[in-house]
């Protein structure tokens, strides 16, 4: 258990204060086998539910009962086969307690109890399944097909569960604190483990290690690669060599399932050559205008606008781009450099409560999604407040296919030199990204920082070869 039963008693209090009536219902993790049922991905609880109730084991379900004030844990206690395996533990009931629950039932009494509370016309709200063992609970206990069941996922209880988790707590800050440091040195590691001749595969190994050694685990997959421009890159089959850029993205998951994540991008060899410290130098200054300018009220999609101002001008000036900076980046012809969003809500999961919805996380009624190409991907484009912790994470990619389909399509031709873009195909990517929390003064980092500049970048990679 994370926190004190208080913590949890009073995020249920809380969460039942948003709702009117009805039955609240939590459905936990399954273990899930990779290729049999007792071989298992290694284990991870729904965040919403161990947000709530804070108990990180399989095979759970809750109830919270919003007019009583209720909450009862579904779930069986181990048999003496499980035990053979996985040695003894402490009891539901012990856990449950631990959380400030008192009220434990076999897992076979969930079906009867959703059934009564339905025959009595009782309301029940649930979230979206994001896992295909939620879809047929879904479907055995309330009777919705997996068709039906987006559509009748409770908008208020979606809504309820935002507004608490978006404001991390004091408590939680300090579990985030502790990933991103793990995190951090996981960065340190690719920078200091790389060098030419060695493998992707090995540097993503020594990433991995520092998560493990750090308590916990990854809190995505490592997106680790030379050719940085594919932006989720999981393939680790390239030997580096001297003259590439070696993108890292990674986090890590601490015990308590709070996350980091964080990139770096650095030369493969000693120094990076000027056309890459062009380059890097724009995304730099558009990490760094966002930084100096995060503040609670700003929205975030004026944050993206700015870190593409930024990436549109420093463009220019290397000759890539053309034209009025502003009009290019409202008509989106930066986003053939830039086509992802500036950054993403952080806490429990890694794109935090992606599962609820983004456009409930990142959104509101003021501020829509936009529907450029780029700025539409964008996770986050609400007002900050305090509390909030995110990404910022600009970046400049050459993609070669999506360069050659808008040169051919003449897209924004006025804002693009198409021509010298060749001498730019093989350029790859690079991304700079932190983690910071949004107070009542502006932004603060957190975690240590890892070096950016390009002479504190340069100074690691001389001292590791």
């Amino acid at each position: 258990m994370t926190f004190p039963a208080s913590t949890y008693t009073q995020r249920r209090k809380g969460l039942i204060a948003q709702l009117d009536k009805g039955l609240i219902l939590l459905l936990g993790n399954d273990e899930a086998g990779m290729n049999y049922g007792a071989n298992t991905y290694f284990y991870r609880q729904d965040s919403t539910f161990l947000y709530y109730c804070g108990i990180d084991q399989a095979g759970l379900a809750a109830i919270i009962d919003i007019e009583s004030g209720e909450t009862t844990i579904y779930g069986d206690e181990l048999s003496i086969d499980d035990i053979v395996w996985v040695g003894q533990q402490a009891t539901i009931r012990d856990k449950a307690a631990k959380a400030g629950i008192t009220a434990v039932q076999p897992a076979a009494k969930l079906a009867d109890a959703l059934k009564s509370a339905q025959s009595k016309g009782r309301a029940v709200h649930y979230l979206p399944p994001y896992r295909g063992e939620h879809q047929l609970k879904y479907w055995d206990l309330l009777g919705i097909a997996p068709q039906d069941q987006k559509a009748k996922v409770s908008v208020p209880l979606i809504k309820a569960v935002v507004a608490q988790r978006s404001i991390k707590s004091a408590e939680e800050v300090i579990e985030l604190e502790k990933a991103v440091r793990v995190t951090n040195r996981m960065h340190l590691a690719a920078m200091r483990g790389a060098k030419p001749g060695a493998s992707e595969a090995y540097v993503t190994g020594l990433v991995h290690s520092e998560a493990r050694a750090g308590g916990g685990n990854l809190s995505f997959p490592i997106i680790l690669s030379v050719d940085g421009q594919i932006l989720h890159n999981h393939h680790h089959d390239k030997v580096m060599k001297e003259g590439d850029l070696l993108l890292c993205d990674s986090g890590a998951e601490v015990l308590s399932r709070y996350s980091g994540d964080m990139t770096r991008t650095f030369p493969v060899s000693a120094t990076f050559t000027q056309k890459q410290k062009e380059v890097y130098q724009i995304v730099l200054d558009a990490n760094m205008a966002v930084i100096d300018a995060l503040k609670p009220g700003v929205p975030y999609r004026d944050m993206h606008d700015l870190s593409s101002r930024v990436i549109a001008a420093g463009l220019k000036e290397l000759g890539l781009m053309k034209g009025d900076v502003d009009e290019a980046v409202a008509k989106g012809a930066h986003a053939l450099f830039f086509p992802h969003g500036l950054g993403h809500m952080m806490g429990m999961d890694v794109h935090d409560m992606e599962n609820l919805g983004e456009d409930y996380v990142g959104y509101n009624d003021s501020i829509q999604r936009s529907k450029l190409f780029g700025t539409a991907y964008l996770r986050l484009g609400r007002e900050l407040e305090p509390g909030f912790v995110l990404t910022v994470e600009p970046g400049i990619y050459f993609i070669p296919e999506l360069m050659d389909m808008w040169q051919a399509e003449g897209k924004h031709a006025e804002y693009i030199n198409y021509d010298k873009l060749k001498a730019y195909r093989d350029f790859g990517g690079i991304r700079i990204e932190d983690d910071y929390l949004i107070t009542a003064e502006g932004g603060h980092l957190l975690g240590d920082p890892v070096p950016k500049t390009v002479a504190d970048v340069e100074a690691v990679r001389r001292a590791a070869l």
